[in-house]
């Protein structure tokens, strides 16, 4: 006859593992980054990338430009996480869906796993197209203020700016800004566009 012993785990000691070492709160939406494979909150490592391009807890570059596209939700780990830890899933749950009731907004849906026909078809696509791995989420977009700063001759056949205010998606880089100063003013390909941060908050980008 085999005798099998079970072994309680305290919580305190798998709490290092399950934790965010950002927000220091349990996983919520565990995310890992390809390059190191640490994990964070995935809206916690979002917004840090907003400031950074390294991981935060190893220092590592996760990508040069955009290191959004070097991280990947764990599901597997998420899952483990709400079964540690009593009520948390519930818990969230419940924020989330006052999160948004407050502010009128409709709840977005759980996202459903692909099927394997799906996934194959998008591993085909991959090649024609480049394609973000992570969606950034519409809260997480970045507000920007178009600020128009020195040449002062010369620039009267230029279109001015209609809205100073304009909102971007977070994957959006300068580029993309410069682009659009380019369409909306009709500046030539032989005018040059210098774009600058005008403060430490996620971009705010002034025209020179």
């Amino acid at each position: 006859m085999c005798l099998f012993l079970q072994h309680t785990i305290p919580l305190s000691e798998m709490s290092p593992f399950i934790r965010c070492t950002i927000c220091t709160g349990y996983f919520i939406d565990a995310t890992t980054i390809t390059e190191c494979l640490h994990t964070f909150c995935r809206s916690c490592i979002v917004k840090h990338f907003f400031y950074s391009n390294r991981c935060p807890k190893c220092n590592v570059v996760v990508h040069q430009t955009q290191p959004l596209y070097n991280i990947r939700l764990d599901r597997q780990l998420q899952d483990l996480v709400y079964k540690l830890v009593p009520h948390l899933e519930q818990n969230e749950k419940r924020q989330l869906h006052e999160f948004y009731k407050e502010r009128g907004l409709e709840v977005p849906k759980p996202v459903a796993p692909q099927p394997a026909t799906a996934v194959k078809a998008s591993k085909q696509k991959k090649g024609l197209l480049a394609q973000s791995v992570f969606t950034i989420p519409p809260e997480l977009d970045v507000s920007l203020v178009l600020e128009f700063v020195g040449a002062e001759e010369g620039i009267a056949t230029y279109k001015p700016l209609e809205r100073k205010y304009v909102q971007v998606s977070g994957e959006a880089t300068i580029w993309h800004v410069e682009m659009f100063i380019r369409r909306k003013m009709e500046l030539t390909p032989g005018c040059q566009v210098c774009t600058s941060v005008a403060t430490l908050w996620p971009v705010s980008p002034g025209l020179t």
